[in-house]
């Protein structure tokens, strides 16, 4: 069996429960579900589903990076959102951080996020 890793970094939100902000296992990062929380003051972005989607690529990307992977080693990723209604404003910004690369991916909306949030991603990446 793989040794686990844990992965931490101060340029994203620390966790808000008993997990990591992502685990490296088997040559991949699985990163915990990031919504759009400033690192700095633990408190949600102000502004719509746009500006919350593009600060969980910049915590997403800090954690990435703390793990030695970055966006475009990422395979898949999964998005919630607390309305389908947000859905091409979130894939615009979405589309905008990946550029070319197309991970695999699964959307679904839910009824709540952590903190209200509008939008959650989580990701696989190589690391």
């Amino acid at each position: 069996m793989s040794e686990l890793h844990t992965v931490s970094t101060p340029r994203a939100p620390q966790a808000i429960g008993p997990y990591s902000q992502a685990v490296i296992a088997n040559g991949l990062v699985f990163t915990a579900g990031q919504v759009a929380l400033d690192p700095a003051t633990m408190n949600l972005v102000p502004g719509d589903v746009k500006a919350q989607t593009d600060r969980v690529f910049l915590n997403l990307q800090a954690i990435l990076e703390a793990a030695g992977s970055s966006l475009p080693r990422v395979v898949k990723t999964s998005v919630f959102l607390a309305t389908m209604d947000d859905f091409a404003a979130m894939n615009e910004v979405y589309a905008r951080h990946f550029g070319a690369h197309r991970p695999a991916r699964s959307t679904v909306a839910v009824k709540t996020l952590p903190k209200n949030a509008l939008v959650e991603i989580d990701c696989v990446a190589l690391a």
